[in-house]
């Protein structure tokens, strides 16, 4: 058993072009006062972080880890979400998604994917300079829209869509590789990888690559209506990130898991933050420090009605709170015996 670490916070929901939120520095002081002791980096946020120079320059990295730690912060790991979504793109997603590339690439989806998969490895080496085993994203989608099977799937679609996906997703495993960090595919709605089955569909593709792990987020899969706890017991051994996002699902006569098109607030599942939901997180932290779970605890805020400032201070103490602290001693051991071997062939009767 082993100590989670945390509270570590996500900053992709909180950097913003007004202060303190719009450069590392400003929002680490913030994030320390808060109450976190680490921080989440999104890679493609560049008023927060440099990818490029971050890849290649070791100065660079000692030194954004050197201001981090006047702040009693350090990084837990990068996230490269965006270009991971980047690297499988359904063509009705094409418009909605070219606003996370280059103004150059909008409309090239050959080239946009180009781009994301060098960002990736980019963002693989500047984890390693950063002294990160782990780093987290999405892994796109090529048949999500074919998730509801009307009109019937053709034969092959889904096995055609995974075996490219395997295909894109295998040299930037490799490249994971060769700088000793893992890649961990956050389980989400709207990515290839979205469920249990998904992620061991893939996983069987790129040969069970040792660098193909998984970000668990409970909140996602009780928009599924998921066993998350089913989930941790099941996938314990490739679980290497940990978001803390709480949920709730409240279906009605009238909608669902689909949430008839409605706004975040108005459907039966929403995100909600950390103690106002359904997340039994208590069970959640038992079984991962059960486990062995060796990473973050990390908040990520997405709450449609919690102002995101008492999403964090609450998140942080909310983390902090339910932390095992694992124990060194064995709460019985006050009643026991010291017995040799011939004693205890006489508790069984062996003669």
């Amino acid at each position: 058993m082993k100590t989670l670490k945390g509270p570590s916070l996500h900053l992709a929901q909180f950097s913003d072009d007004a202060a303190p939120f719009n450069s590392l520095p400003a929002i680490a002081q913030w994030a320390a006062a808060t109450g976190f002791k680490a921080l989440q980096i999104p890679a493609w946020d560049r008023r927060l972080f440099d990818l490029a120079t971050a890849a290649e320059s070791q100065t660079y990295c000692d030194d954004l880890r050197g201001m981090l730690a006047e702040r009693g912060l350090v990084v837990s790991e990068l996230t490269t979400h965006i270009f991971g979504q980047l690297m499988a793109v359904h063509p009705a997603y094409d418009a909605l998604c070219d606003s996370f590339a280059p103004a150059q690439l909008h409309g090239d989806p050959q080239a946009r994917g180009e781009w994301a998969r060098e960002r990736l490895l980019l963002a693989a080496r500047a984890s390693a300079r950063l002294g990160l085993s782990e780093m987290g994203t999405f892994s796109g989608s090529l048949a999500w829209p074919y998730l509801f099977p009307f009109p019937q799937r053709p034969a092959g679609l889904i096995d055609t869509a995974f075996d490219e996906l395997a295909k894109r997703w295998l040299p930037v495993l490799d490249a994971c590789e060769e700088q000793g960090v893992n890649l961990c595919y956050e389980i989400h709605p709207s990515e290839d990888l979205h469920d249990g089955v998904t992620f061991e569909m893939f996983h069987r593709r790129v040969g069970a690559h040792p660098r193909c792990q998984m970000l668990f987020d409970p909140s996602h899969l009780v928009l599924q209506q998921l066993n998350y706890l089913d989930f941790i017991d099941i996938y314990k051994d490739v679980i290497r990130m940990f978001h803390v996002k709480d949920a709730e699902f409240n279906p009605s006569g009238r909608q669902g898991i689909y949430g008839g098109y409605q706004s975040w607030a108005d459907r039966a599942g929403r995100f909600r933050s950390l103690g106002d939901g359904q997340v039994d997180f208590r069970a959640i932290f038992s079984k991962l420090t059960q486990y062995g779970y060796a990473g973050w605890a990390t908040l990520e805020w997405e709450c449609c009605l919690k102002h995101p400032q008492d999403g964090a201070r609450e998140g942080a103490a909310f983390i902090r709170d339910r932390i095992i602290h694992v124990t060194d001693k064995v709460f019985d051991d006050f009643a026991g015996a010291p017995v040799n071997q011939r004693q205890i062939n006489a508790l069984l009767g062996i003669r």
